[in-house]
């Protein structure tokens, strides 16, 4: 996979603070940026769902259940 580079400022004594113990800066923010786009592209699923489910509950039961006989039959 290709990379880029993304600079970030953070106080110097946070980064000293980091070094000091050993915390491997680019690693942490990577895992962060994929961490925030997992979230955001579960937030987007669950906005989706939402939208179907709405637009599934305007659909008659009677409709539903007649479509899932026809399906069965034509198999």
């Amino acid at each position: 996979m290709a990379s880029t580079t993304v600079s970030v400022k953070v106080p110097k004594e946070l980064k000293e603070e980091l070094e000091r113990y050993g915390v491997d800066i680019n690693e942490v923010i990577r895992r962060a940026l994929e961490e925030e786009l997992k979230r955001m592209k579960l937030q987007e699923a669950a906005k989706m769902i939402d939208e179907a489910s709405k637009i599934l509950l305007q659909i008659p039961e009677e409709e539903i259940i007649r479509s899932i006989r026809e399906d069965r039959s034509a198999r």
